[in-house]
């Protein structure tokens, strides 16, 4: 897949294919490379990008809100998620997170209780370039905890993640970690005293907030748009 960017227009198009716009119709070759400038019937030219993670996500189908790049980038920075790990995840949702992973090099198996939704997500991980490596499964993953171990890392965007918390020990490696993303403190309250009862280490809670910044000339200041939460984050280990 190539992005055919005009101005802050951004389309994702497959090589040797067309793009239909008011701005004209693209013939998009097949050898197209990155950097060049393709032109429309009409003569107005587009610029031909390789998209990246950011990119790539951009055009997801989504089926509720996704984990933001602010929370992907926590998780990744906290539990050192590389390439090789091997993966749980529940609560695929749209499968960014699954998706960001994949595209680090980890091996990784994810639970989506809704079917449609996980219909959605592998599509996604198709787009993503990453069907290779994330395994997108329906079902609730607290039916498939006696069969699953062996894991770096734990990440759970679901309202029972408590329950799986508890489970850590049996899940993970040596070393291994929990990620705990939820929008409610409650839920992160219930995982963090689930962490203890695991006898789990290295346990912690952030909230993510973020507030962009405007630059005027009047002066420069955060952003008065929105509140910038997200969601709290529990981080724990397995020793």
């Amino acid at each position: 897949m190539i992005l055919l960017v005009h101005g802050d227009r951004e389309y994702l198009r497959a090589p040797g294919g067309e793009l239909h716009t008011d701005l004209g119709i693209v013939d998009i070759p097949e050898d197209v490379e990155p950097g060049q400038v393709l032109e429309s019937h009409l003569g107005d030219e587009f610029v031909v990008r390789e998209p990246r993670g950011p990119d790539l996500f951009n055009h997801f189908e989504r089926t509720g809100a996704p984990m933001m790049p602010r929370d992907v980038g926590l998780v990744v920075g906290h539990t050192g998620a590389a390439m090789g790990d091997r993966v749980l995840d529940a609560g695929t949702g749209t499968g960014v997170l699954s998706a960001y992973l994949g595209r680090l090099g980890a091996e990784v198996t994810t639970y989506e209780r809704d079917a449609e939704f996980a219909d959605v997500a592998r599509e996604n991980m198709e787009l993503a370039g990453v069907a290779d490596r994330v395994d997108v499964r329906t079902g609730d993953v607290t039916d498939h905890l006696e069969e699953l171990s062996g894991f770096d890392l734990l990440t759970l965007d679901t309202e029972n993640a408590p329950e799986v918390v508890e489970r850590a020990p049996d899940l993970l490696v040596s070393g291994g970690f929990v990620a705990v993303y939820s929008p409610f403190v409650e839920n992160s309250r219930a995982s963090v005293e689930a962490a203890r009862e695991a006898e789990l280490t290295d346990i912690e809670t952030f909230e993510t907030i973020q507030r962009q910044m405007d630059f005027g000339e009047r002066g420069s200041r955060p952003s008065t748009a929105g509140v910038g939460h997200t969601a709290y984050l529990t981080f724990a280990r397995y020793e």
